[in-house]
């Protein structure tokens, strides 16, 4: 029965069917299923099978992404609450958009994915400056910074990640926290990354999620 459970939640997110997946937690958490079954053992890889679909580019698009992460949070977090004990939380990363950038649907994926990842994310916004992300790790107490850009002169403006390693190096916290970026112009440039001083970077907002939780091990590694 449980296996059913799992194989009808992929197919109603490979369909984008919101309403399917929420009625296939609600049956099996109804038969016995436990919250964090559902959490561990649905929900969480389904996440992981779409990141492997964007990673063997077979069909997958936007509208999957989107929904894959906005169901996987929204199921996470009614969960979370009926859970017989606090889950733990591998890490924490603040995300925003770059300043001047005012897109949001790339973060909103990484989001929802970071969620269902046990993963505490705090989301800054759209147009935010360079001292505003790394103010915000630090109170926080973050491992990451994830920066959003979806336009050329927004991922290297002088207030984008070029800014967040200048201040991140001279406050000495470069091994305390790591940069991550994502958007359009990385996809374009596969190394523009490296020229904007972050760590790393990502093509999509699925991929996103997997990475920023490696940069979070890194971290708590060192």
């Amino acid at each position: 029965m449980f296996e059913q459970y799992v194989k009808d939640y992929n197919e109603a997110i490979i369909e984008t069917d919101k309403e399917a997946a929420i009625a296939v937690v609600e049956e099996a958490i109804s038969n016995g299923v436990t919250p964090e079954e559902v959490v561990f053992k649905i929900v969480m890889p389904a996440v992981e099978d779409m990141m492997q679909l964007v990673i063997d580019n077979l069909d997958t698009n936007l509208a999957q992404h989107f929904m894959t992460a906005q169901i996987a949070a929204e199921i996470t977090e009614k969960m979370l609450a009926q859970f017989s004990a606090p889950p733990e939380i591998i890490g924490k990363a603040v995300i925003g958009s770059s300043f001047g950038d005012l897109h949001s649907l790339g973060k909103r994926i990484v989001m929802g994915c970071l969620k269902s990842m046990m993963v505490d994310v705090i989301d800054l916004g759209v147009n935010i400056t360079a001292v505003d992300f790394v103010d915000a790790a630090v109170e926080h107490d973050a491992q990451v910074i994830a920066v959003s850009s979806m336009m050329m002169h927004t991922a290297t403006g002088e207030e984008g990640s070029l800014q967040i390693r200048e201040l991140l190096h001279e406050r000495g916290l470069e091994k305390k926290i790591k940069l991550i970026v994502g958007g359009s112009p990385f996809r374009y440039d596969k190394e523009l990354y490296t020229s904007v001083g972050a760590d790393n970077w990502a093509p999509d907002g699925i991929s996103a999620a997997k990475i920023i939780c490696q940069l979070i091990h890194e971290v708590k590694a060192s």
